[in-house]
């Protein structure tokens, strides 16, 4: 109930799908992702608003509406990127004008409480899960994502190559850009009931130049941008 696919249009033509999450910086509801989702210069992905699905109904799951948010007002961009000493990073968050949401919206949402604070507590190595909607795919009775095993591919709280990510192990489709990276709370960190620590935003599949495509297989590793940024995305 934190996750929600995205679906990205330039008027009424639709473009791309992806994945997102909730969440909560005290009052404020922000729905986070990955950059690229909401613009993308090397490509031209230009959107100019997206949709995400919402639960209305927290006895039956299967009761969904879509949900329009505009990335632009008055020519301006209203979602949040940051840039830190390695770059730009690929995660944006936008805020969520919950007045205009229904009633009725049951969600869940990750808060800063959410996030791994010690690196020391995450091993390589340690089994996280990817939580989205791979090439748009889900439950679409219950409108629940796909989770994907994987596992921390780097040492956890070093910067690879001086980014502001990590590396994960785990196959990987398009349309899972954006999505939560997650780790199983130990029992006694558990405050609540979303047990689930908040390792990262899955960005892309990281590739190597020098790969030969017709001798070499892919590398599988997949880049994993550092939650924290949304405690500068999200801020007052």
């Amino acid at each position: 109930m934190t996750t929600t696919p995205i679906r990205t249009f330039q008027g009424t033509a639709p473009l791309t799908n992806a994945s997102g999450f909730f969440y909560r910086r005290g009052p404020r509801l922000f729905l986070a992702t990955s950059r690229h989702v909401f613009l993308d210069e090397t490509s031209e992905h230009r959107p100019d608003r997206i949709e995400i699905e919402l639960h209305i109904d927290g006895g039956d799951i299967a009761r969904c509406v879509d949900f329009s948010i505009e990335l632009y007002l008055r020519g301006m961009s209203v979602w949040r990127d940051a840039r830190d000493r390695g770059g730009p990073i690929d995660v944006a968050a936008i805020e969520i004008a919950q007045d205009a949401l229904p009633a009725s919206v049951a969600l869940q949402a990750f808060e800063p409480g959410h996030q791994v604070r010690d690196a020391r507590a995450v091993e390589i190595g340690s089994n996280v899960l990817i939580v989205g909607f791979p090439l748009g795919f889900q439950d679409r009775l219950h409108h629940m994502p796909i989770a994907r095993h994987a596992i921390v591919a780097s040492s956890f709280g070093l910067r690879f190559d001086g980014k502001g990510y990590f590396l994960t192990d785990a196959r990987t489709h398009r349309g899972i850009s954006g999505a939560p990276v997650v780790m199983r709370m130990p029992d006694h960190w558990v405050k609540d009931d979303l047990a689930w620590s908040l390792l990262g935003v899955h960005s892309t599949r990281l590739d190597i130049g020098t790969r030969d495509l017709t001798v070499d297989e892919a590398l599988g590793l997949n880049c994993a941008w550092y939650a924290d940024v949304l405690d500068t995305l999200t801020a007052a």
